[in-house]
């Protein structure tokens, strides 16, 4: 039973904009479901106040927030320390106060990995990723370090694919490599996990990716990031090959779960969250 107080709890988030739109109410719906008297404010600070705005949250005394692009690396120099992942990766986008502390954590590639071992252990896979930037970035740390053998990088520019690369081969225990992705891409027969992690279908759920999709095979394990729509092109090809398909609403239901659990120490519902987030994008 939770015990209520006339102050709500206040955690937030801090962008741009109103990306975060469904990630509020999403924490919300979470909050609400369990009879937590807490809020979910999302603030829009502008890259020059990022420091003020970490302030006035402690000074709020906040449970901690999110912070959204263009926030997750300038961020890191008003905290008090860092998570594993969030070290490797020189990337937060949830902090906890922890011990009257701001912690970062970075829990993109950890929903994505709660998500995924729902349908398969990335250990001792070989996995393909599309895409360099800070999802491909999160993801690619949280799967080198729940065990994957290799990770291969697949991305338009050698000057971004390169250092993430790097990162994963010199950083994490996974064996990882760049392909440039100049041609149709053939996956191959080898690879166990499959993840588009670039922006390629969002808004847009019948834009292809440019794959050979007769390499998918079946036994492969098939993953897209992008939300809105959930059900895109990538997912409809690879299931149509007899694939397993794991869609970007898992992931960000699974984020939330685990920041409402850093936040609240309490284990969340996902079908509360999951049923807001189809309310919003109306599937």
């Amino acid at each position: 039973m939770v015990q209520r107080s006339f102050r709500a709890e206040l955690v937030g988030s801090f962008s741009q904009g109103s990306a975060t739109n469904p990630t509020v109410a999403m924490i919300e719906a979470a909050f609400a479901h369990h009879d937590l008297n807490w809020r979910y404010i999302n603030c829009e600070v502008q890259p020059q106040d990022l420091g003020d705005a970490v302030r006035g949250a402690r000074a709020m005394g906040w449970r901690g927030f999110n912070c959204s692009i263009p926030h997750k690396v300038s961020v890191i120099e008003h905290l008090d320390g860092l998570g594993e992942s969030a070290a490797i990766m020189g990337a937060v986008n949830c902090a906890v106060a922890r011990d009257g502390k701001f912690i970062g954590e970075n829990t993109d590639g950890k929903g994505f990995l709660k998500s995924l071992r729902e349908v398969v252990d990335p250990a001792g896979k070989q996995v393909v990723m599309f895409g360099a930037g800070g999802a491909a970035r999160a993801i690619g740390v949280e799967l080198a370090l729940a065990g994957a053998r290799s990770i291969t990088v697949v991305n338009r520019s050698p000057s971004r694919g390169a250092p993430l690369a790097e990162l994963l081969d010199s950083r994490t225990p996974a064996t990882a490599s760049l392909v440039t992705w100049d041609r149709t891409y053939a996956v191959p027969p080898e690879a166990g996990i499959i993840v588009n992690a670039t922006s390629i279908g969002l808004g847009n759920g019948n834009q292809p990716l440019d794959i050979d999709v007769a390499s998918l095979r079946p036994g492969m394990v098939v993953c897209d990031v992008i939300v809105d729509p959930p059900d895109t092109r990538f997912l409809r090809d690879a299931r149509a090959q007899g694939c397993t398909v794991v869609d970007g609403l898992g992931m960000l239901v699974n984020q939330g779960v685990i920041s409402v659990k850093y936040w609240a120490g309490i284990d969340v519902d996902p079908e509360s969250m999951r049923k807001a987030l189809v309310q919003v994008f109306g599937r």
